[in-house]
């Protein structure tokens, strides 16, 4: 028996495509978007330290109060 070079391809090219195939069906993992941070916080603003080069500002000591539906579809000026 005579060896052929070509067999061993004609042979591969079957089975990389079924591996392919094989490759594209699985099913996608759910994603999870876990982080491994521990919020120390507790809800607190952090702050830091002043910059002495820093600009100021002066903001009103409003409280904040909801809107009427009307004002909030008025366009902005």
């Amino acid at each position: 028996m005579k060896f052929d070079p070509v067999t061993p391809l004609r042979l591969a090219a079957p089975v990389a495509a079924a591996l392919l195939l094989a490759a594209c069906a699985q099913e996608a993992e759910e994603k999870t978007y876990a982080t491994d941070v521990e919020d120390v916080g507790g809800g607190e603003l952090i702050v830091t330290q002043e910059d002495p080069d820093a600009v100021p500002v002066d903001t009103p000591d409003t409280p904040m109060t909801p809107t009427a539906e009307a004002e909030e579809e008025a366009p902005a000026e």
